[in-house]
């Protein structure tokens, strides 16, 4: 047993205050972001998550990859249905990953090809925080766009996981199960702040490219 689960909860607080304190996620908690904001920040999680899933994927029978590969947390399907909420059933043509979102997504392939362990550290920064403060910013999102039940914040449901908290206490236990050094968890809590960066870099990108939105 190890305290990774504990190490990245600790090690990325500053990170995980960073990213709430961007404009757009400020933005966002008190209820002013744009239709267009929130549509580009759809289009570039649909990019990455595409990427980490795929990563993923091609990774699940690794030995300390297996243990915490989870396929009932992937997004890119719930993405796909958000995306042909807001751009119609052409959003393919309509959507680009901004320049960050392409670091992002290079990162990744970056780090399934020379060092694919250090993907946890993406996972957990990403699924946690769609299972924890992403809850939030769906209600949000629904009252901004007045959007109904299941419409265009499908991102947000995990409807394969009937409990989100005993999941998460189940994930973090699977994390401190992993056979791992000192200096492997080390660094994966330093590539978890690496995430962070790339997040923060993506929501800053947010409304300096905006596309057309038709619903």
């Amino acid at each position: 047993m190890t305290n990774l689960a504990e190490k990245l909860k600790l090690g990325t607080q500053q990170s995980h205050s960073n990213a709430e304190h961007t404009g757009f996620m400020k933005n966002f908690l008190s209820g002013g972001v744009s239709r267009d904001s929130f549509c580009q920040l759809l289009s570039n999680l649909y990019f990455v998550y595409r990427q980490l899933e795929s990563e993923l994927q091609c990774h699940q029978t690794h030995p300390i990859i297996s243990k915490i590969y989870c396929p009932e947390l992937n997004r890119k399907a719930n993405l796909e249905k958000d995306l042909t909420f807001y751009y119609g059933d052409h959003w393919q043509n309509n959507i680009a990953p901004s320049p960050a979102a392409q670091a992002y997504v290079s990162r990744l392939r970056e780090l399934s090809a020379t060092e694919p362990v250090l993907l946890i550290a993406h996972a957990y920064t990403r699924y946690m925080g769609d299972l924890s403060g992403g809850q939030s910013l769906k209600k949000i999102a629904q009252s901004i766009f007045h959007l109904e039940e299941h419409q265009g914040i499908c991102f947000y449901e995990f409807d394969q996981i009937p409990d989100v908290n005993e999941f998460k206490t189940q994930y973090r236990q699977k994390l401190n199960e992993l056979i791992l050094n000192e200096e492997l968890q080390d660094q994966i809590v330093v590539e978890a702040n690496n995430a962070f960066t790339l997040n923060i870099a993506m929501l800053r990108d947010l409304g300096q490219t905006q596309s057309p939105v038709t619903v």
